[in-house]
């Protein structure tokens, strides 16, 4: 099909069966009187006409057959057969045909029925060839006459539409006076519809005539409709790209849009006077639209592209868009989670010291409804708001004070790990809060009943209670937590023996690899409970079943009692720095300190006996605590580490993560983009055809997303040329792939390499893997030596490798004879759809343990340097690295890292690598890489990518 034909089509209708109807038959079936056979037939012929063939004699048995009917879907089919039909011989002459055609027309325009003479103008609207348009031009403008046969509204917005094209198509020779006639019409017209698409022929072919009718009518406008006033805010856009100085008379306009009942004009209007004046109120006003139609709207969509609009206005307007700062949070009420994710992240931006009361206020609210009954987004919720206070807290820490103690009354409720973790960044960030905290936390102590949580708690409690007062009742606290002094049971008492008898069950242990936070492994000790009576009667205990902490650790929880018992040697160390050995307060805790730490080494032994060594690294801890307390040599060398040195650690991890955000806060900012030095661009000098940068500041961006152009534009289709059959083949193809997010589009190139013409050429594709075809190519006919280039569009519905194959077939005109090459298979590249991403470390490890699809990956590759192989393989898979530099460097043989990568589908992509340097191996690395994820396409994809790249950087395969 030529490029002209092509241009002109304005109609495709997809099959999935190829009809086997010869022309005669379907011209039976219009000689028949039935309206349905008919019907059929035409539509049979409508199909078999777009699909190439040319069916000459069809033309006049449906101008026979058709015309005279009155039933309306036929009239209908025929209109859009007299579209896809051939009007013009092999010279370029109208069809004689045609001037019954003409007739017909010019008899529907006049029809008595307001929907046929609507209808055959709406038809109008497609038709290219001046010489059927022509005999029709004086009808079409009696149309427009509402006393005549445009009595209907529905006739008067056809034929004002079918204007439009004509004379967008043939001014001159059809329509010169089109402007005028329009002009006339619209000041008349009352019906809305009639009257936007009048205002469409003036924007589009008479720009004065337009703005004239604006001017006169603008205290109107807001009541023609929402259509109309669509097209007045194109129309502003067009005026102002062309000539800026035009702004002026267009704000007053916007204004008033904005307070329209339709949330399309108020999203229109608010966009337009953004992209054309950058002033504070021409700003505010259309933040506060923004703002209104995202607490207005019910649809989540809506919302989610209203707050993509205010993060971008929030870059270059942020004082501006504080100041509705708090309307926005009103979105928080949504029950999605994506829209509090995303209103979270612009109003992080936008706290400032004039609002962060207000906002503070208002997530403290945020939580504590959290804790309603049937609240839809529970936890995760709740942990947003958490780490959107912390960000407040880092911020401005006049807050933190009020906020902390708020969230720690969350401790003893799930989610109270994010809580603890807040609580020991903002003891260790402000020195000043650190005595209300403390006590605020100790008292909580009672009440916490998750281990994690509890370990963090005595960690904060431990490190960073250091005055005589804070020991002094840190010591209280956790003394009263745990109970009794503990005593030793005698075998002949009878309480003993009830003791023993009524002894809870300590667990037995089975143990689990699993992957800790900096990436190492660890073994993972699960518990199943037994009755370990004869041991607890023979050892001193520490059970007591008052409060959480009691329970934990005499249900067996040998990590919690290993953390109370440094905990507790913390405390004693500082008391013995502070007063000295002599102190009897001193003593006392001495004592009892070392009295926890034999009960918990007891429990330590009796969870031993069913897994021997599982917890080794406990009693080697208890065992130091216990040397710390009886040793002062020890106190000596070592006490400062234990007092101080996880405090410093902790310390330096914040240091690193500020930096780390800073610097992201910088790449995210982008490089500068004019020096001090550069050429002042005046935009009021430039010529009046050309607008400044600053016009629209949306639609630069829209276009590079549009065409698929950005900085990499140039490369878009490097290596992206199949071969897809060989050049000794009769016919040679090629394809050149595109790959967008969602869907794949290739161009294939057919070249007829033999003297004789082939018919029915086809390309009939298939795929493997979540790929579908969309259209399949039509059949081409392509003579000696000539080639065709062939469309062919795959949607793509999730991330895996992808597979498409085919074959061409053909038919020689010569001899009539199929022929069929069978075609190389194109594979696609899973690194097209996954893109880097950062997660938390909590979030990775809760990921991990929930995705089920898991693909290991041994590690064979030319690389001796542990982290040359892992930036090679980093680059190469379009990952993140989450595991911090300072955690990867240093003189070690191990190394241990997390990757992690989001699929343009939002699926999640985590990737474990453990790689040694082998000393007997001649330094050569060995090791796996784990991938992990919800589907099984994607660990097998990106395996076999790692599988692939791990030799170096000559092994990147090539397209």
């Amino acid at each position: 099909m030529s490029a002209a034909v092509e241009a002109h089509c304005t109609i495709l209708v997809n099959t999935d069966k190829a009809s086997t109807l010869q022309q005669d038959e379907i011209i039976k079936d219009l000689e028949q009187p039935q309206v349905s056979l008919k019907i059929k037939a035409i539509k049979n012929a409508i199909t078999m006409l777009l699909s190439g063939e040319p069916m000459p004699r069809l033309l006049m048995s449906v101008i026979k057959g058709c015309l005279k009917e009155e039933n309306k879907e036929l009239k209908k089919l025929v209109t859009i057969y007299w579209e896809v039909a051939r009007k013009y011989d092999g010279a370029g002459k109208l069809l004689p045909e045609m001037i019954l055609v003409c007739n017909a027309l010019r008899n529907d325009l006049n029809h008595p029925n307001e929907y046929v003479r609507g209808a055959t103008l709406r038809f109008l609207c497609r038709l290219r060839e001046p010489e059927l348009l022509e005999p029709l031009i004086p009808t079409v403008k009696a149309c427009l006459d509402g006393n005549g046969l445009g009595r209907h509204p529905y006739v008067r917005k056809n034929a004002a539409l079918a204007c439009y094209y004509i004379h967008k198509n043939f001014a001159e020779t059809l329509l010169p006076d089109g402007p005028e006639l329009m002009a006339r019409f619209i000041e008349a017209e009352s019906d809305s519809c009639a009257r936007r698409n009048a205002f469409l022929f003036l924007f589009n072919e008479a720009e004065d005539s337009a703005i004239e009718f604006l001017n006169t009518h603008m205290e109107r406008v807001k009541d023609y409709g929402d259509g109309f006033s669509l097209l007045v805010l194109e129309l502003c856009r067009k005026v102002c790209r062309r000539d800026p100085a035009q702004k002026g008379r267009f704000v007053r306009l916007l204004l008033g849009m904005l307070q329209s009942d339709s949330a399309a004009v108020c999203y229109e209007a608010a966009w337009t006077l953004v992209s054309l004046s950058s002033a504070p109120t021409a700003i505010r006003a259309a933040a506060a639209t923004y703002a209104q139609l995202l607490n207005s709207q019910s649809d989540n969509n809506v919302k989610l592209i209203v707050l993509e609009r205010l993060d971008a206005l929030k870059r270059q307007h942020a004082k501006v868009l504080q100041e509705v700062l708090m309307d926005i949070l009103r979105a928080l009420s949504s029950p999605n989670i994506d829209i509090c994710r995303k209103t979270l992240t612009v109003a992080m931006d936008l706290v400032s010291p004039r609002n962060i009361e207000e906002v503070v206020q208002l997530l403290k609210r945020e939580v504590l409804r959290t804790q309603e009954a049937g609240m839809e987004k529970g936890l995760t919720y709740r942990s947003m708001l958490i780490q959107a206070i912390h960000t407040c807290a880092t911020k401005f820490p006049e807050v933190a004070d009020s906020v902390v103690h708020v969230l720690m009354d969350f401790l003893g409720g799930e989610g109270g790990m994010d809580v603890a973790l807040f609580v020991r960044s903002i003891v260790e960030q402000y020195a000043s809060l650190r005595s209300s905290v403390l006590g605020k936390l100790m008292a909580s102590l009672r009440d916490i009943s998750a281990t994690p949580v509890l370990c963090v708690a005595l960690w904060v409690v431990g490190s960073y209670c250091e005055g005589p007062d804070a020991l002094a009742m840190a010591f209280a606290e956790l003394r009263e937590a745990v109970g009794p002094l503990p005593f030793e049971t005698s075998q002949g008492d009878g309480k003993s023996a009830k003791a023993a008898a009524d002894a809870p069950t300590l667990p037995t242990y089975t143990t689990k690899n699993v992957v800790l936070s900096d990436g190492t492994y660890a073994t993972q000790v699960r518990r199943r409970q037994l009755n370990v009576s004869a041991v607890i009667s023979q050892c001193t205990t520490i059970i007591h079943m008052g409060s959480g902490l009691r329970r934990l650790i005499a249900g067996g929880d040998v990590f919690l009692g290993t953390a109370l018992g440094v905990c507790l040697t913390k405390l004693t160390l500082h008391a013995l720095k502070l007063m000295g050995e002599t102190s009897n307060g001193v003593k006392d805790m001495q004592v009892y300190t070392l009295q926890v730490l034999c009960g918990v080494a007891r429990v330590i032994e009796a969870a031993s006996t069913t897994h021997r060594g599982a917890f080794a690294d406990c009693s080697e801890r208890v065992t130091l605590c216990c040397k710390l307390l009886l040793d002062p040599a020890a106190r000596t060398s070592l006490g400062s580490t234990m007092m101080d040195g996880c405090r410093d650690s902790y310390a330096a991890l914040l240091a690193m993560e500020k930096t780390a955000l800073a610097m992201a806060e910088a790449a995210k900012k982008g490089p500068t983009l004019s020096q001090p030095d550069d050429l002042i661009n005046f935009r009021q000098l430039r010529a009046a055809g050309l607008a400044g940068p600053e016009v629209d500041i949306y639609d630069g961006d829209d276009i590079t997303k549009a065409t698929g152009l950005g900085a990499n534009a140039d490369d878009g289709n490097k290596g992206r040329i199949y071969q897809l059959s060989g050049f000794s083949d009769p016919v040679y193809a090629e394809a050149n792939v595109t790959v967008h997010d969602y869907d794949i589009v290739l161009e294939i190139l057919v070249i007829n390499r033999t003297p004789q013409t082939l018919t029915n050429l086809t390309v009939e594709l298939a795929t493997m893997g979540d790929l579908r075809l969309v259209e399949r190519p039509q059949a081409h006919t392509i003579g000696p030596l000539d080639q065709r280039t062939i469309r062919a569009n795959i949607k793509v519905s999730s991330t895996e490798t992808g597979h498409i194959f085919g074959t061409i077939v053909f038919e020689n005109s010569s001899t009539a004879e199929k022929a069929y090459i069978n075609l190389s298979d194109i594979h696609l590249d899973i690194m097209d759809y996954i893109r880097p991403a950062t997660c938390s470390e909590e979030a990775f490890r809760s990921m991990w343990a929930e995705f089920e699809w898991e693909n290991k990956v041994s590690i064979n590759t030319t690389f001796t340097d542990l982290n040359e192989f892992l930036a090679h393989l980093v680059a190469q898979t379009n990952t993140t690295c989450l595991t911090p530099t300072s955690a990867r460097h240093g003189p070690s043989s191990f190394l241990a890292a997390n990757l992690y990568a989001v699929s343009v589908f939002g699926e999640d992509a985590l990737v474990n690598v453990s790689v040694e340097k082998k000393a007997d191996a001649g330094g050569a690395l060995g090791g796996h890489v784990r991938i992990r994820s919800k589907t099984q396409g994607i660990a097998l994809s990106l395996g076999d990518r790692i599988t692939l790249v791990q030799r170096g950087a000559g092994a990147t395969p090539q397209p």
